[in-house]
């Protein structure tokens, strides 16, 4: 049976979308996970919606218990992992407002536990596969639905993801360029990494809100600016999931 973990989910724990509802805290061995885990229906197909950051955006990135948030969902039986992020643009062409659809990711991080494993099982290394690490499925079906919904999106990137909270230098902004990055956020990658560990398909959706700092002719990127376009823009986050979500049922 399909059941949907979203991580983010701005708005879609909103009664009128959120079916038959219930919240529960759960444990992990990993601790607490950033926030309750709220259940029910989204077009008839069962979800967790978990708030990456907590329910009022409490937690920074380096401080994310990603690993008790992974395990949650596996807990509860999530079969796939929707996941939206806001991201800077590194490209001229990925403009504020436009999605993304991640296929891969560099991991700029230095301070996250990004597996499972602290030992390995005698005889028993775990090294998971990373080349591809977004689910094909989950990105053909955010593709297809963004078309269909006319949304003005990139059918591929590749984000960086910094450790934070601070944003980026100039020098450092440049080098991500360079380096063949498109967006740039602090909290996707370690997410991708354990939930490939866990086994669950998982798809990336990032809202372009900014260009970080490498644009002559922007200003620097600020947090105020970040929530003003995600805030313009959630609408279309929420409708690009919930036609997804069908689709995946």
């Amino acid at each position: 049976m399909v059941k949907i973990g979203i991580i983010g989910g701005s708005g879609l724990d909103n009664p009128e979308i959120l079916k038959e509802a219930t919240e529960i805290e759960v444990e992990t061995p990993y601790g607490e996970p950033t926030s309750s885990l709220k259940m029910g229906k989204i077009s008839g197909v069962d979800v967790v919606i978990l708030a990456r950051h907590g329910r009022q955006h409490t937690i920074p990135p380096t401080q994310v218990n990603y690993r008790a948030n992974i395990h949650a969902l596996k807990e509860q039986g999530c079969t796939h992992i929707l996941a939206t992020t806001a991201c800077g643009s590194l490209r001229e062409e990925i403009d504020r407002g436009h999605f993304v659809i991640l296929d891969q990711f560099i991991d700029f991080t230095r301070l996250r536990k990004v597996s499972f494993y602290e030992e390995f099982p005698p005889g028993d290394a775990k090294h998971t596969p990373m080349a591809y690490p977004y689910s094909e499925e989950l990105r053909d079906l955010l593709i297809e639905t963004a078309e269909e919904l006319d949304l003005d999106y990139h059918k591929t990137g590749t984000v960086v993801t910094i450790e934070g909270p601070r944003f980026s230098t100039k020098a450092e902004s440049e080098m991500f360029r360079i380096w063949g990055a498109d967006v740039i956020n602090m909290s996707i990658a370690p997410e991708t990494i354990l939930a490939n560990e866990a086994g669950i398909p998982y798809g990336a959706v990032a809202m372009s809100t900014d260009y970080d700092c490498w644009k002559e002719d922007e200003e620097p990127v600020t947090w105020a600016e970040i929530e003003k376009i995600f805030g313009e823009n959630v609408n279309n986050v929420i409708e690009l999931l919930i036609k997804t979500i069908e689709k995946i049922n």
